[in-house]
């Protein structure tokens, strides 16, 4: 993974609210006590989620993501705070988290086998990546991407005792803005607060209604989780 993830990078997606919220409304039913979610970052996605469960372990290796982790939930008791990699993590949990992580590690194939070990039997693994390699851009390589996903790596790569049980694009909007980006703002390494503002607030509550109506078969985003089935 990266070695130091870019503060300025998480700051500003964390006030992507909207998306966040959309995120886990999509991924709600498939979400059971007892979670783990590795690169946490500050914490974005888990305040999004955390209202509704008891036992919350969040881990990331970066200095600076684990240093906020412990300060934004401090007075959280039921939310624990580790620095450590998915293999080295000492028990299994009912629901692992991967939110924007598997494009930062290079053995992502070893990455989701550790991570399904990791797993109780009827769990589930759930991975947001970044889609579409061709739009792989200067914020991606500053914040440590490997790559942008194509949805048949999800479809192909095969993993021992779990099946996919959801696979589909998010975003349909988010794809077109990120695209546009690239093309006119080509010196821009991080999105200003202003762009993201536009992102979140005005085209994904329309990303939500289009996604459902295009049936989720384009957009910035991949959503891919896998159950333990043994």
């Amino acid at each position: 993974m990266i070695e130091k993830y870019p503060e300025i990078a998480l700051e500003r997606f964390d006030k992507a609210t909207f998306w966040i919220l959309y995120f886990v409304f999509k991924i709600k039913k498939f979400l059971k006590d007892d979670i783990l979610e590795v690169g946490a970052g500050c914490g974005s996605f888990t305040k999004g989620y955390m209202k509704n469960f008891n036992s919350i372990t969040l881990t990331d290796t970066d200095d600076t993501s684990y240093n906020l982790l412990k300060k934004n939930f401090i007075n959280e008791k039921k939310i624990n705070v580790i620095k450590s990699s998915i293999e080295d993590v000492d028990k299994k949990f009912n629901t692992l988290l991967y939110f924007n992580v598997l494009e930062h590690v290079k053995e992502d194939k070893l990455e989701i086998e550790n991570a399904l070990k990791k797993l109780n039997n009827g769990g589930h693994l759930i991975i947001l990546v970044p889609a579409h390699q061709k739009i792989y851009s200067k914020l991606d390589k500053a914040v440590g991407h490997y790559k942008r996903y194509d949805i048949n790596f999800f479809r192909e790569n095969k993993f021992e005792n779990s099946e996919v049980v959801k696979l589909h694009f998010l975003d349909f909007f988010g794809y077109a803005l990120y695209h546009l980006n690239k093309i006119f703002f080509k010196d821009e390494t991080y999105p200003t607060d202003l762009k993201i503002f536009i992102w979140d607030k005005i085209f994904t509550p329309l990303t939500t209604v289009v996604d459902f109506l295009t049936g989720y078969k384009f957009g910035k985003n991949i959503l891919c989780i896998y159950r333990k089935t043994s």
